[in-house]
């Protein structure tokens, strides 16, 4: 059985989906974060976000993060769905979902999860704003 869960999508997340690929009778935490559009940044009102991603490569540097998490930490399985394309205010962008027998270790690993995933995957996130648009993310490519 496969211990992970990899989606780059231009559709809305399904996140009953992720819960339950990750919820086991023999896992007592999981850990689930929403990545959600906000409309202020930067000191200016955001509009809406746009996401640009290099399918294939983010799938292959995601599958090397969740690799360096299950190093570190005793956890059981990762789901994880990232959209592309157009996301508006209020809407989710991201949801990662991580289960483990212990809490902490769900935790630890989300955090590191979310940072290893700015540093490193080629998602490219533009903010529009009513005066402009401005590229925000610093991932390499």
């Amino acid at each position: 059985m496969s211990e992970r869960y990899i989606e780059i999508t231009s559709e809305e997340i399904n996140f009953e989906k992720l819960y339950d690929f990750c919820n086991e009778n023999h896992f007592g935490a999981v850990n689930v974060f929403f990545g959600v559009t906000r409309n202020f940044n930067n000191n200016k009102k955001v509009l809406f976000l746009e996401y640009e991603a290099y399918e294939e490569m983010s799938k292959k540097i995601i599958n090397q993060i969740i690799d360096e998490m299950m190093n570190k930490w005793d956890i059981g399985k990762v789901a994880i769905s990232h959209r592309f394309g157009r996301v508006n205010i209020g809407k989710i962008s991201m949801i990662l979902v991580i289960s483990s027998k212990h809490r902490k270790n769900s935790i630890s690993a989300t955090d590191y999860f979310i940072d290893r995933l700015k540093e490193i995957v080629p998602i490219w996130k533009k903010e529009f704003y009513e005066d402009g648009e401005n590229w925000l993310s610093s991932t390499p490519g």
